[in-house]
């Protein structure tokens, strides 16, 4: 249900307001003095008065008469300046430094609030002490208020928007988006996209929008949200070349996915799935051995990291052992990284954690001093942070679909290496069981470790499911051609006769200067730089390079939502906020200030 709207009441004069009206019919109070807008809350004598003794209560104000006000406000709400009774618009520098602060709160994701109560008293006792009360009555006229700060940024997003929405309008190609959801702090979907473009011969990553899901989150519900963005921004589908989400049935699904709904109006789209979620599913499947290990190991760390007492205890133990950690790392199904951080920390933590369960009489205490465990453990850890490795040269902007895809083989290639190596005792591929391998383990006393024959069979036998998992996940399709990664060593004696494209493939590796550039620039860059001289191969790689191939910039811009949108905050609507914390086009603060002049002026 929603609030009760004040009304205004020609009194309110007398506080030096004038009334504004909004379009959806809300009325809003408006200084005559420092134009700041107030809620439709303020519209009371209390609040009125409060703002302007608070802000204009000096001697220049203080003995206005009413009938001087109605005065006022007759020529304010004409447009107006006043320059005899000091109504006068907002000076530059004064607008300036309000936008400015404004985009460093937006940008640390700080409350709107924290102005009025911290920053602008915080630097008007600062400017008093250091440079005298001339200084701090110059600052006092910066108008940073919690309703001028919102609306600040409100500017600042709908200017980052517009110079985006402008940037795809004018794309010499089409610009892939990014999308994946989330439910906020408030219990409310909240849909996050991302858009890749190319501009001033690169290709760019931008924050298009996040907007909530207000009822259901099925896929037509997520349609319409992007149809009603577009439509809004004089966009289409047309313009839109591949779509990248994580694999949920809302965005995947054969029949009624989002990516369906996509394909069924606009065909030419390519879909992918974020190849983070597929490679955190590809390891999933363990050998019964190596399942029950990580099982135990989930379980001890439950047991310590769920009690408050038990944690305390077992960080004081660490440290009166000298431990290079204290704490044990909680495993997420939902987080990528969790489970190789988790067993390396318990890996390295296995001593204190067996002493710890030891004297709590665990009934996994035992396990830790068992060698076949250990060993196994310290398998799981190494394979883990190859695995957590991989993730991360797959993760951050920029990437592509050749460098996912190149990363990705030469891991799987080595795989079969590794199981060689292992079935004839060579370790070195992981390094915390080699080490467990080749040295006496003093603190159990076990002796010389050698890795049972069925440890080796069930690492083997791990090996070999997890190169069919990723085989499974990670589609064999028909690859990109091979000029677009090396255009100038690719062969046109064997290309078909009849390519489109082989003329100016030709033609292109005849050119030095494109030769010098393509090894001091990325390949994106490169064929950024080839549109206007060699449209077709140009278009056809950028076909290539432009799409999304994680959703990683939703994820990272779920974790500043997080920040943005608390518990003291549920009620805001974050767009804005993270239009301007997250996006790197910055606003044009000069430019938003010139024309917010001129329309006072008027």
């Amino acid at each position: 249900m929603s609030s009760k709207k004040r009304k205004w009441s020609d009194e309110y004069v007398q506080y030096g307001f004038t009334c504004i009206t909004e379009r959806d019919g809300s009325q809003r109070p408006q200084c005559m003095i420092c134009n700041a807008k107030l809620s439709n809350s303020s519209l009371a004598p209390a609040k009125l008065r409060e703002h302007f003794l608070k802000v204009h209560g000096d001697e220049k104000y203080k003995n206005t008469t009413l009938a001087e006000f109605k005065v006022k406000r007759a020529r304010f709400d004409e447009r107006a300046t006043l320059p005899t009774f000091g109504f006068v618009p907002i000076d530059k520098p004064v607008l300036t430094a309000s936008y400015k602060v404004a985009y460093l709160i937006a940008k640390q994701g700080k409350p709107h609030t924290i102005c009025e109560t911290l920053v602008k008293p915080a630097a008007l006792k600062m400017a008093n002490i250091m440079l005298e009360k001339a200084a701090e009555n110059k600052l006092s006229q910066i108008p940073l208020s919690n309703d001028t700060i919102s609306s600040r940024i409100d500017d600042m997003s709908n200017d980052i928007l517009a110079q985006i929405v402008a940037d795809l309008i004018s794309s010499p190609a089409k610009f892939s988006l990014q999308l994946d959801e989330t439910t906020d702090v408030s219990s409310l979907s909240q849909l996050a996209v991302f858009v890749r473009y190319v501009k001033d011969d690169m290709i760019k990553e931008n924050f298009l929008f996040c907007r909530p899901l207000t009822t259901t989150t099925k896929a037509a519900d997520v349609k319409k949200l992007v149809d009603d963005f577009f439509r809004d921004n004089n966009l289409s589908w047309d313009m839109v070349s591949a779509v990248c989400s994580d694999g949920a049935p809302v965005m995947l699904g054969q029949k009624s996915g989002f990516c369906s709904l996509v394909k069924a109006g606009a065909p030419h789209i390519i879909v992918m799935h974020c190849v983070l979620h597929r490679h955190a599913l590809a390891p999933k499947t363990l050998p019964s051995k190596l399942a029950e290990v990580l099982k135990i190991v989930v379980e001890c760390v439950n047991y310590v990291r769920n009690s408050a007492l038990k944690h305390r205890i077992f960080r004081e133990l660490c440290n009166e052992m000298g431990s290079e950690f204290e704490v044990l790392l909680y495993h997420s199904n939902v987080r990528w990284l969790s489970r190789g951080k988790v067993l390396n920390r318990v890996f390295a933590m296995r001593v204190e954690l067996a002493m710890f369960l030891r004297e709590h009489q665990h009934c996994h205490a035992d396990y830790f001093e068992n060698s076949e465990f250990i060993l196994i453990l310290a398998y799981m850890a190494d394979i883990f942070d190859a695995l957590n490795h991989l993730n991360q040269q797959m993760q951050g902007g920029g990437v592509n679909i050749i460098e996912a895809e190149e990363n990705l083989r030469a891991f799987q290639k080595k795989l079969p290496f590794w199981k060689r190596r292992t079935e004839n005792d060579n370790f070195a591929n992981f390094p915390l069981l080699d080490d467990c391998v080749s040295k006496i383990e003093d603190v159990y006393g076990i002796g010389d470790i050698s890795v049972p024959g069925e440890l080796k069979q069930a690492i083997a036998m791990h090996l070999d499911e997890l190169a069919k998992s990723l085989d499974g996940y990670f589609h064999t399709r028909e690859s990109y051609p091979a000029w677009v990664r090396q255009p100038f060593t690719f062969s046109v004696a064997t290309a078909d006769v009849n390519d489109e494209y082989l003329d100016e493939i030709i033609e292109l590796q005849q050119s030095q200067v494109q030769q010098q550039l393509f090894r001091t620039t990325t390949l994106s860059t490169f064929w950024c730089h080839q549109i206007a001289a060699y449209p077709l191969i140009a278009k056809k790689a950028l076909e290539i390079l432009i799409p999304f191939v994680t959703t990683y910039l939703c994820e990272q811009s779920f974790l500043m939502m997080v920040d943005i949108k608390t518990k003291k905050r549920n009620r805001l609507c974050c767009e804005n906020d993270m239009r301007v914390a997250v996006a790197k086009v910055k606003p044009r603060i000069s430019e938003i200030v010139s024309e917010r002049q001129q329309q006072k002026s008027h």
